[in-house]
């Protein structure tokens, strides 16, 4: 600190030289800081540090390097610059088109520089727009996570976003978030169904909060917590193979299976000794079955999915793979503190069991 004021009163030894009337200016600012300097000694920082940095050299005609930048303005930015288009930002943020080129003329004449032009009817940024644009994601970035760090308080409230594949919220989620909601009412939740792969890429870009998904994935900045197994299984209409036999379905027959399990559908191939005539790859478990039960094709699926009709026989089981395939809660290892995530996961451990059994009686 006692550098920083050396600094500012070298400036204004300096300047004294040039101008005449300044020395007065300078006695006034050096009995300033000094003031500043004696309230660092006897009281808290957040006291005397907004005192000083809210100081304006105004006597010299020049800005305030700590003068402050209007969030707004550069939410507005970033906005444009996402979509190249002020009336889209416009539209994304709720304002007239005229008060996002307002925004932006002010946010320019500001920083000195031209952020945004146009090229008939294309508009672009500058290279000191694409500088911004760096720097103004990381800023919200710093502000998001200051926002989360805030809300790890001992009371559950805010808002949780899950991300699951169709099967688990329709089968599981719906009746664990009826309990959630009754210890919790002050949570926002909203749930997302989507396949495994796409639930995990959510969580690791703080998307959503928290993934139920069908596989064990191992990542460095993912927790994955196994909470459930079921058997792999390879499958086909038993109408199917009682019309045309069991070589005839192999050979002709499409296999379909989860893009999930695209990773491992080499070894599942390698462990039939079967070489598929063609593949279709599918995000949904449930189409994957329907298509069975008509016939377009065999399939790899998860033993809960078709246990009801491998029960009554509409379905037949050709193989059992010798893997199976898990059920794991993932969340961000970063974010394992925080109150709505730590709640939503033990409950979810707590009644996933309970609810399996109930659904196989």
């Amino acid at each position: 600190m006692n550098g920083i004021l050396s600094n500012v009163s070298g400036v204004g030894e300096n300047m004294s030289e040039d101008v005449s009337d300044v020395s007065d200016t300078n006695e006034n600012m050096s009995e300033s800081l000094s003031n500043v300097s004696d309230r660092q000694q006897n009281t808290h920082p957040s006291q005397w540090l907004p005192l000083f940095f809210s100081c304006k050299m105004e006597h010299y005609e020049m800005k305030s390097e700590c003068e402050k930048m209007e969030l707004r303005n550069l939410k507005t930015f970033l906005a444009v610059s996402e979509h190249l288009n002020l009336s889209k930002a416009a539209e994304q943020l709720g304002y007239t088109q005229p008060t996002v080129t307002i925004q932006i003329k002010a946010l320019e004449e500001e920083l000195g520089h031209t952020l945004i032009s146009r090229s008939g009817n294309k508009t672009f940024l500058t290279p000191a727009g694409e500088l911004l644009k760096k720097h103004g994601e990381k800023v919200f970035a710093q502000l998001q996570e200051m926002k989360q760090d805030l809300n790890q308080l001992d009371k559950v409230y805010g808002n949780l976003v899950i991300a699951s594949p169709e099967f688990y919220c329709s089968h599981y989620l719906y009746l664990i978030l009826k309990d959630y909601f009754k210890q919790y009412p002050q949570v926002n939740i909203r749930l997302v169904s989507c396949n495994s792969i796409e639930a995990v890429r959510m969580v690791h870009e703080n998307k959503a909060d928290i993934g139920i998904v069908g596989a064990e994935y191992q990542l460095s900045d993912i927790e994955s917590i196994v909470i459930d197994r079921e058997d792999l299984l390879f499958v086909a209409s038993t109408e199917l193979l009682q019309r045309i036999g069991v070589a005839d379905v192999l050979e002709e027959s499409p296999i379909l299976f989860d893009k999930n399990l695209e990773a491992l559908s080499k070894k599942l191939f390698e462990e039939m000794n079967y070489s598929p005539p063609s593949i279709i790859e599918c995000s949904s478990e449930e189409t994957i079955k329907r298509s069975v039960l008509n016939q377009i094709g065999v399939c790899i699926i998860g033993s809960a999915m078709v246990e009801r009709e491998v029960a009554d026989g509409t379905l037949t089981i050709l193989h059992r793979f010798a893997k199976g395939l898990n059920t794991s809660i993932v969340y961000k290892k970063s974010r394992k503190q925080e109150q709505t995530i730590q709640t939503f996961s033990e409950l979810v451990k707590e009644k996933w069991g309970s609810i399996k059994r109930s659904t196989e009686e």
